[in-house]
C-alpha cells in the first residue's frame, strides 16, 4: 500500500490559487470597494471554514500542520470546491478522498449504446460489487442472461459461491484462481464503499453461505480485477478461451467488461459460430 503524505507545497498553492477564484458576493460575502487582490482574502476563508486565520495563513506558506479530513472538507465548502477539486485536496494533503456517492443501478445511455454496437464481441457492464447491470447479445449467449434477476442472484461473486451450477461453465483446476479473483476484487470495493450497506449486506451473506469465500475474506488480499485470462465452456462451441479486459469507470463504481479472443487462436470462430447460433438453449456440454 503507498503510504500517502502531505505535499505543503502543492497543497498551498491549490489553496491560494482556488481563494483567488471565489468571487466573495459568491460566498455571500460584499465585495467591498478596496480589494487589493482578487477573490476571497485569507481571512475570509479562514472565517467561513471556522478555522483561526493564523492557521489558514500558514497552511498557505506551506509551514502548516497537516489538517484533518474535518479541516478539509470545511475547507472545500468555503472555497465551493467542486467533487474533483475536493478530492485533490485531500490528495495533496495526505488523506484519502471521501467516498462519494455511487451510480448505483443506473448506466449511462452512452454505455449502453456502446453495447449494442459490439455486435461481435461479448460485453457487460458490472457494478464494482459484481452486479450484471447490463449485457449485449452476445454476453447473453456466451454467459447466460443475469441482468433481470433481483438483488444478489445477478452477483457474479454470490452466484460463484452460492450457486454450484455457476462454475460448471469453468474447468474444476482452475476454481480456486477464479475464487481468489472474486474475493480480492470484492475487498477492493467494499474497502472503497467504506461502510456502504449493500456491499455489508453482500459480504455478511457470501459469508453466511460459503465457508470457502469466508477463509478467503480471511485472508484480506486485494486486487482490482483489470485483466486476465478466463475458459468458458459453451455447450455449443466449445472451451473457448477469452481475454477479459476491464475498462474502469473514473469513479470504479462501474466497469465495461470486453470478451475477446487471444491472438493466435481459434477462438474468433467460435464466437461468430456463438453469434449465429444466438440464445437459443441447449443441452450442456459433457
Amino acid at each position: 500500500m503507498i503510504r500517502m503524505t502531505i505535499d505543503r507545497r502543492e497543497l498551498a498553492d491549490f489553496l491560494r490559487r482556488s481563494r483567488e477564484r471565489v468571487r466573495p458576493q459568491d460566498a455571500g460575502l460584499p465585495a467591498g470597494p478596496r480589494r487589493r487582490t482578487p477573490g476571497l482574502r485569507r481571512e475570509e476563508v479562514a472565517q467561513l471554514a471556522g478555522m483561526s486565520a493564523d492557521y489558514y495563513i500558514r497552511l498557505e506558506q506551506a509551514r502548516g500542520p497537516q489538517p484533518s479530513t474535518q479541516m478539509l472538507a470545511a475547507l472545500a465548502r468555503a472555497l465551493r470546491l467542486d467533487t474533483d477539486e475536493r478530492d485533490h485536496l485531500h490528495l495533496l494533503a495526505g488523506h484519502r478522498p471521501p467516498a462519494g456517492a455511487t451510480a448505483g443501478d443506473h448506466v449511462a445511455p452512452g454505455l449502453l449504446h456502446l453495447l449494442d454496437q459490439l455486435e461481435t464481441t461479448p460485453a457487460q457492464v458490472l457494478s464494482d460489487l459484481g452486479d450484471v447491470l447490463a449485457q449485449n447479445a452476445m454476453a447473453q449467449s456466451l454467459l447466460g442472461g443475469v441482468c433481470s434477476v433481483s438483488e444478489h442472484g445477478r452477483n457474479v461473486v454470490w452466484r460463484w459461491f452460492a450457486d454450484p451450477t455457476a462454475r460448471t461453465a469453468y474447468p474444476a483446476g482452475e476454481h480456486a484462481y477464479y475464487s481468489r479473483l472474486h474475493v480480492a476484487d470484492l475487498r477492493a470495493a467494499v474497502g472503497r464503499r467504506s461502510g456502504d450497506p449493500a456491499a455489508t449486506r453482500l459480504v455478511e451473506r457470501l459469508r453466511g453461505a460459503s465457508e470457502e469465500f469466508t477463509e478467503l475474506w480471511e485472508r484480506h488480499e486485494v486486487a482490482v480485477r483489470r485483466h486476465s485470462r478466463m475458459r468458458v465452456a459453451h455447450p455449443v462451441i466449445g472451451a473457448v478461451d477469452l481475454d477479459c479486459q476491464v475498462l474502469l469507470a473514473p469513479e470504479g463504481e462501474q466497469r465495461l467488461v470486453l470478451y475477446t479472443p487471444p491472438p493466435g487462436t481459434d477462438a474468433g470462430e467460435r464466437l461468430a459460430l456463438l453469434r449465429v447460433v444466438g440464445t437459443e438453449q441447449f443441452a450442456p456440454a459433457t
